[in-house]
């Protein structure tokens, strides 16, 4: 069975500024919302780290991890480039005999 949930972008905010703003205990917040406290502390984190980028959603990247991938998609392809143009110039200057 699977228990686990998913809370909207905009929930996970609400319960940030609860702890963050209105000074509440992490572990009262926790218990009234029934999760653990380190999942709370998490989205804290990472809200802390990202910003408004923290939550990107199922199958997202945030743009930054976004321009990463894309970023080494591009240097595979070149690199896949580069040794077929060498493979090119081998067979090309080879001394016809």
């Amino acid at each position: 069975m699977n228990n686990k949930r998913n809370f909207t972008v905009e929930y996970k905010r609400e319960i940030i500024k609860l702890v963050t703003a209105q000074g509440k205990k992490v572990s009262h917040v926790a218990k009234d919302i029934d999760v653990s406290e380190a999942t709370v502390r998490r989205w804290i984190k990472e809200y802390g780290e990202h910003g408004s980028d923290a939550f990107p959603g199922k199958g997202k990247l945030r743009p930054d991890d976004e321009e990463i991938r894309l970023l080494r998609k591009k240097m595979a392809d070149l690199e896949e480039e580069n040794a077929i143009l060498k493979k090119a110039i081998c067979i090309f200057t080879k001394p016809v005999k």
